[in-house]
């Protein structure tokens, strides 16, 4: 579904991503973890089309859109094949919950009023919500703003859902229903995802596979189990939260000891 070939982005002097190729298989999810700042939601952007890379290509779908304009993707309509839940929502304060739910479908295609009002309820009753369609985003908690913005990203009916750190800002028993909510739509619905997180409980429940981002490249990919089990020492220290490890012995050889 989804091809990475040799991809590098620099912003200024700071090469985010390096040669990274991933591979994403129709109907997997494949879980990228790393540190804050390592390049995790750079990638996701490149999938969308919204920055392209200096070298290598991205292919969705048999489609390389690496250099395809804006006016070129809408036309293979891309973008309504790939849906986004961003880390904090990103609901519109102005409208309402089920004009939320409903804005592509209104502002991106002929999709009937009628139709549109059954896959909006359609989709917040697959997130556990009916008849909220009339609150505003001010009126709802944050486990429900993340839950509308889900049901929002899959009322397109998409082939590619992306996950912007899913669990970030809610309380332990929100994140493991959100977690739940992935698993059902990659088993009922068939949706090939790809979940950014440094949430290690998340990453080993949803996953069929799990790589790591690193210096700009992938350095381990595998089961939730391999894993688990790594060996390498810059992958171990991650999943593992260790203050001292491989990471910090690179960062400290690379940018100096920092003392407060």
């Amino acid at each position: 579904m989804i091809e990475i070939n040799n991809i590098t982005k620099s912003f200024r002097s700071n090469k985010v991503l390096d040669g990274l190729n991933l591979v994403i298989k129709t109907g997997e999810t494949k879980v990228i973890i790393g540190r804050s700042g390592c390049g995790k939601s750079v990638l996701l952007k490149h999938i969308v089309g919204i920055l392209k890379p200096e070298k290598g290509g991205v292919a969705i779908d048999g489609l390389e859109i690496t250099k395809l304009s804006d006016k070129e993707l809408n036309l293979y309509r891309l973008r309504l094949k790939i849906a986004m839940l961003f880390q904090g929502g990103a609901l519109f304060d102005s409208l309402t919950v089920g004009e939320n739910v409903a804005f592509v479908l209104s502002e991106y295609t002929d999709t009937s009023k009628s139709t549109i009002i059954k896959r909006v309820k359609e989709s917040l009753s697959m997130v556990g919500l009916k008849d909220i369609e009339h609150l505003m985003p001010s009126d709802l908690s944050g486990g429900m703003k993340k839950r509308v913005a889900l049901a929002r990203a899959i009322c397109t009916k998409p082939k590619i859902l992306l996950y912007d750190e899913p669990t970030t800002g809610v309380d332990p028993i929100t994140a493991d229903a959100i977690n739940d909510l992935i698993i059902e739509f990659h088993d009922k619905l068939e949706i090939t995802s790809i979940v950014v997180t440094h949430d290690m409980i998340s990453a080993y429940k949803v996953a069929d596979r799990i790589a790591m981002l690193y210096a700009g490249k992938i350095i381990q990919m595998g089961t939730p189990d391999e894993i688990k089990n790594t060996t390498n020492p810059f992958v171990k220290q991650f999943i593992t939260g260790a203050s001292a490890g491989a990471i910090t012995d690179r960062e400290n050889l690379v940018f100096g000891h920092v003392q407060d």
